[in-house]
């Protein structure tokens, strides 16, 4: 009798599935030219484990605009400057919309998460929340002794390394810094150590979620199934993010205890969004503060920690530019040794070295996937509502149309030029542009500009062992793109 039922819900969802097929083969009489799947599964196998540079090949061959399949769900690429201008910029409205993966549905994160609501007035307010407590410039510039101070940390913690003989793996001693930073930042207090494993705090709980996302769930290509959620996705989200929202909760419990009794206030982000909820009750209460908090810390450590180790390889990589970029620091640092943010941010190589890496390295290759809002009209197709589409930013910023040696590193491609980050030049898109920009974009500038001066400034860099073979540049794809080998190097210190 089970085997007959199971047969019987096999047959079930083989039917759905290709009448989902004949539907897909229908609405894409008007989308742009894609390569051909196989039924059911589309493209899916044609994606596989390296999706950036198999569709960026792909796109070589169908256009910058170009259609694929995963399995039921329909997505377009986008792999040129011109069609991302097209999206982002003269039709972001009617592109504005999100795709929510299926782990996260039920949450009740995603439901007050700036990165996933739909452009309206909640997601203005939480965006005007950030930009009066965050990341204006006068904030900025607030809370730079923040940043220095925990870098300064860093450096001590390098320096111990020194004398010991040590090595540093970069990857986890960036992570714990800018995991501090945003600590600081926002609680006035440090939730990770350089030497300790801290298995049950911040940092466990930034990389299960982190691991959890880059999980492949069929669920998410296959929306027949979602209501079975076969991977338990969602059971797994829900634990993960429970764990995070269950850290942040702990600092806001106790900073308004700790202002009921009349303490003195901190002065940080947390202070600040409190006030902003105490003047705006009805709209902005302390579940948005709870997923603002998470927000912050699964944006702001990962994508800085990937694009600072990935500089520091290729530093180290070519000896030359590392001694280029240590001299030009060295002429701003004062007396005492200290560097000061605002002067490293108007360093020009320094600053090429940064864009270079984000352009070579990108540390998201895919912006967050846009949604269609209604049917929309780009070049002689027709994309109907809630279309996903893909913006495939590491195609865009490795295009030979744009880039002259694209696939080499040359910071000084960046002192010839006035390209930047901040959404203007389509041809260059770390942070994305238009309406669903990252918001983060100014505090990752100055907080990868201050690591890098620092790591380069303080310290020469070897690999260990004496070895002379060039660095792992090799890479692994899981939403972000990471080294496949993390860096492990031997510092010796160049400065007192």
């Amino acid at each position: 009798m089970d085997m007959i039922l199971f047969i019987s819900l096999l047959s079930i969802l083989l039917f759905l599935l290709i009448i989902f097929h004949i539907r897909a083969l229908c609405h894409r009489r008007n989308l742009p030219p894609g390569p051909r799947g196989l039924p059911i599964f589309g493209n899916l196998f044609d994606i596989g484990p390296r999706p950036h540079e198999s569709l960026a090949n792909l796109a070589k061959v169908h256009g910058p605009l170009m259609t694929i399949k995963q399995g039921n769900v329909t997505s377009v690429v986008v792999s040129s400057p011109e069609m991302a201008r097209q999206v982002l910029q003269k039709q972001d409205e009617a592109f504005s919309g999100r795709v929510v993966p299926n782990a996260i549905t039920e949450l009740e994160h995603s439901s007050h998460a700036v990165a996933w609501l739909p452009i309206g007035e909640e997601w203005r307010l939480i965006r005007r929340v950030l930009g009066s407590c965050l990341i204006n410039s006068k904030t900025l510039d607030m809370l730079r002794g923040i940043r220095q101070d925990v870098v300064q940390e860093m450096v001590h913690h390098v320096r111990e390394v020194c004398t010991k003989g040590g090595t540093v793996g970069i990857n986890r001693t960036a992570f714990t810094t800018i995991m501090n930073m945003m600590s600081r930042t926002c609680f006035s207090a440090n939730v990770d150590e350089y030497e300790l494993g801290n298995e049950n705090g911040f940092r466990n709980a930034v990389t299960s979620i982190m691991k959890l996302t880059a999980k492949f769930d069929i669920a998410d290509y296959f929306p027949c199934v979602k209501c079975m959620d076969p991977q338990r996705a969602r059971q797994n989200a829900k634990a993960a993010y429970g764990c995070l929202e269950q850290l942040c909760d702990h600092f806001i419990d106790q900073r308004q205890k700790q202002r009921n009794s009349g303490l003195t206030r901190h002065g940080d982000i947390l202070d600040a969004l409190l006030d902003f909820s105490l003047e705006n009750q009805s709209d902005f209460y302390l579940k948005h503060i709870q997923v603002l908090l998470v927000e912050l810390f699964l944006a702001g450590t990962d994508t800085s920690t990937i694009t600072t180790e990935w500089a520091l390889a290729e530093l180290i990589s070519h000896p030359q530019m590392m001694l280029k970029l240590r001299d030009e620091i060295c002429e701003t640092v004062r007396k005492e040794g200290t560097i000061e943010e605002t002067e490293i941010l108007r360093l020009p190589y320094l600053q090429a070295v940064v864009k270079e890496t984000m352009r070579l390295h990108l540390a998201v290759p895919f912006l967050v996937p846009h949604k269609t809002e209604k049917d929309v009209k780009i070049n002689d197709y027709i994309l109907p509502k809630n279309t996903q589409v893909l913006v495939n930013a590491w195609a865009i910023a490795r295009d030979s149309n744009t880039w002259d040696k694209p696939a080499c590193f040359m910071p000084e491609r960046f002192l010839q030029n006035e390209i930047e980050f901040k959404g203007q030049h389509f041809s260059f898109l770390p942070f994305g542009s238009g309406r669903r920009m990252c918001p983060g974009m100014p505090l990752a500038h100055r907080v990868v500009s201050l690591m890098i001066a620092s790591l380069v400034y303080h310290f020469e860099w070897k690999l260990p062992n004496g070895s002379t073979e060039p660095v792992d540049m090799s890479e692994t794809f899981s939403l972000t793109l990471q080294k496949a080998k993390p860096l492990v190097a031997v510092p010796k210190m160049a400065r007192p």
